[in-house]
């Protein structure tokens, strides 16, 4: 049984061991190489250039590497750096690299004849060089681009619309980038700091560098449903960019509430139910789904609503519904104000009633035959003293 248990896993070690052979790392490179991804260059005379370089190991020992830039033009300043400092040598690890940069400042004034210029590593029998070869000239144009994460934004007519858009400098100097943007009329535009809310007109960019601006777009609140497109323009001394941005506005309610042909007063009875006319109108442009009815009223009164709630209301429609008040028994004649609103999904409307509230019927005539007595009361009084 043991014996049997080995076999197994003697097999089982022969099917695995290609798959680890074939995993690992392949030695057909091996030698110290001086490499960059930009081997030819233009610059401007009067200008710093600075060139990325690594120095790539493979399969060598650990060794130091004295480096140098050979063909140096008269006047020309050649400088290699190393973690931002000038070096001057360097020690990759076995299958590693270091990443070095080259520094050239070219003086102003400069003739416009090409040049070459051959960085060298140079160990114990082991070296490597690379030639970069540097053209100069008088003028390089300016260059911008400019893109958004999200060219495309929905919202309602009353959201803030916000595209962080990315602007790279794709120059050989830096540039101070102005930018604006053309909207529909009464659209209001600003742009900011990405993470900050200082508005911005104009932002410094280096050179090779990118900024990110954040553009804040506001429509107007009565504007319809549909989409809008918004152009971005980027510009710094003779170069340009644009990009086009695009606001997905939809639809939403607008409610009013008043009473029927506009009326906002009614007449009420201290202790009984009143029925007041109220009128729920749509004058937004998505239809309004589940409108709530509610009311305020002074201390002591009931507002109810018949039916308490509007299923679905379209916009350009309107929609009738009673209000039920029933002021305070103990209300006293005169005027007073109740509020009453509707509300949708966020969306919201209200309007005050002037409710003139009158004693009953009953009250009166009880009123009525008090005063009548009395007055009996004081005509016989006056009649049988009056004989004395």
């Amino acid at each position: 049984m043991r014996a049997l248990d080995v076999a197994r896993f003697a097999f089982a070690l022969t099917l695995v061991s290609p798959v680890v052979d074939a995993a690992e790392p392949s030695h057909e490179i091996k030698g110290l190489y001086l490499m960059t991804d930009y081997p030819a260059i233009t610059v401007r005379p009067g200008t710093t250039t600075n060139v990325a370089l690594r120095l790539q190991d493979y399969g060598l020992s650990p060794e130091r590497y004295q480096l140098s830039v050979a063909g140096v033009p008269s006047g020309w300043t050649a400088t290699l750096l190393g973690g931002g400092q000038p070096v001057g040598a360097a020690m990759p690890t076995p299958d590693g690299s270091v990443a070095l940069q080259l520094r050239l400042d070219v003086p102003a004034g400069n003739d416009l004849s090409a040049h070459t210029l051959t960085v060298k590593a140079e160990g114990q029998g082991t070296n490597a060089e690379l030639p970069i070869a540097v053209s100069l000239a008088k003028e390089l144009p300016a260059k911008l681009s400019v893109k958004s994460s999200l060219p495309s934004l929905r919202g309602s007519p009353k959201s803030n619309f916000d595209y962080t858009l990315s602007i790279k400098n794709d120059s050989g100097r830096n540039l101070v980038a102005s930018f604006g943007a053309e909207a529909p009329a009464n659209f209001e535009t600003s742009f900011t700091e990405a993470y900050g809310t200082q508005e911005l007109s104009s932002i410094p960019i280096d050179a090779g560098q990118s900024k990110d601006v954040k553009l804040k777009v506001r429509p107007p609140s009565t504007i319809d449903a549909g989409r809008f497109p918004v152009k971005v323009t980027v510009k710094a001394e003779d170069a340009s960019a644009s990009t086009e941005l695009v606001l997905d506005v939809v639809g939403e309610p607008q409610l009013q509430i008043s009473g029927r042909d506009g009326l906002l007063s009614a007449r009420a009875v201290a202790g009984r139910q009143s029925s007041i006319p109220i009128v729920v109108t749509n004058t937004g442009t998505a239809p309004a789904e589940n409108i709530a009815l509610a009311g305020n009223a002074p201390s002591g009164w009931k507002v109810t609503f018949e039916p308490a709630t509007i299923e679905r209301l379209v916009p350009g429609k309107d929609s009738e519904v009673q209000a039920l008040v029933t002021p305070s028994d103990k209300s006293l004649a005169g005027d007073y104000q109740a509020t009453l609103r509707a509300t949708s999904r966020g969306e919201s409307a209200s309007s005050q009633f002037r409710v003139t509230v009158g004693t009953s019927t009953a009250w009166g005539m009880a009123g009525a035959g008090v005063i009548g007595v009395a007055l009996l009361l004081m005509l016989g009084a006056v009649a049988r003293f009056g004989r004395r």
